[in-house]
């Protein structure tokens, strides 16, 4: 601590880089975690994930004693529609990436994650009204060129990448603009989902057997998914107080190089020319976005009126 009595920024700093670090590390090899899961069918397990995704929000929001958050945006029903929105969307991004996995086409989940923060600067820009650098708008054009040269070689893949990087991005959108913290915000996306997820899990299990009984083993590895979806959130969470955005958009990009490198090594995924021709643009985008944030982080800023 410092003569105030309040952290050190150097240490929240090193708190917030390893909190970062552990959430797209954890978020990296998440499709290894899908190999536990293979057996169950991609929308069962989504709704598995989503029932104990719910109990573990519970238990931490009770640590944190982040009830009031919860109550206030229950109470409003502005913010629950919103939310409501934003539930539908992860939704569809949950199941979107475990097909993709389970299907074979992980390096497709890859540059949708590559294609996602240079999206979020295209939704800000058109939405929100924010300004783009130059270095930025070189940076979005080489992502449309990227997709454009995937969209001639490997169409069947290209919806893939697109629906992961919009229906996140469109998430990340939505939650921006309400003032809900990221756990008690998942807490209550949770809930909204409970009651369709049972039902789901319910159906197989009437139609074709429930995967969650077939062995102690499997039982856990699902019910795992609820660990695994809540605490690189909280982590996440912790690192976006503690760390400048020029440090977290740095640190975003080692996920999907995480799961790039297992789809060509643990998958074997094979690597199409119209493929390596587009990670090379997102790629070359991703740096030049980066090397900007750093950029504009260090230059000098103005000093305050006395």
């Amino acid at each position: 601590m410092n003569d105030t009595g309040h952290p050190h920024p150097r240490s929240e700093s090193q708190t917030g880089f390893g909190a970062a670090l552990g959430a797209y590390v954890i978020w990296g090899f998440f499709p290894l975690y899908l190999l536990l899961v293979a057996a169950v069918p991609p929308i069962e397990f989504v709704a598995w994930r989503i029932v104990w995704t719910l109990p573990v929000c519970l238990v931490i929001v009770l640590v944190r004693r982040q009830w009031r958050q919860v109550r206030a945006a229950f109470g409003n029903p502005q913010v629950l529609v919103r939310l409501l929105l934003s539930s539908v969307l992860i939704a569809v991004n949950w199941f979107t990436y475990v097909w993709a996995v389970q299907s074979g086409h992980v390096l497709a989940a890859s540059l949708g994650y590559y294609i996602n923060p240079l999206f979020n600067v295209l939704l800000g820009t058109v939405l929100l009204k924010e300004r783009l650098t130059r270095a930025q708008w070189i940076a979005v054009a080489l992502a449309g060129l990227g997709v454009a040269l995937l969209a001639t070689g490997a169409l069947t893949t290209l919806w893939i990448s697109l629906t992961l990087a919009i229906s996140f991005g469109t998430y990340g959108l939505v939650r921006k603009q309400l003032d809900v913290g990221s756990l008690p915000g998942l807490t209550i996306e949770s809930a909204l989902l409970l009651l369709p997820s049972a039902g789901i899990a319910w159906w197989y299990a009437e139609r074709m057997g429930s995967s969650f009984f077939v062995t102690p083993g499997l039982s856990a590895a699902i019910a795992l998914g609820g660990i695994i979806t809540a605490i690189p959130l909280l982590m996440f969470a912790v690192a976006a107080r503690r760390l400048p955005y020029s440090t977290l958009g740095f640190i975003q990009f080692l996920a999907p190089s995480i799961v790039f490198v297992l789809g060509l090594t643990v998958f074997r995924e094979e690597l199409r020319p119209a493929q390596a021709a587009c990670f090379a643009c997102i790629w070359v985008a991703a740096a030049i976005f980066v090397w900007d944030l750093w950029h504009r982080s260090r230059a000098p800023r103005a000093a305050p009126p006395v």
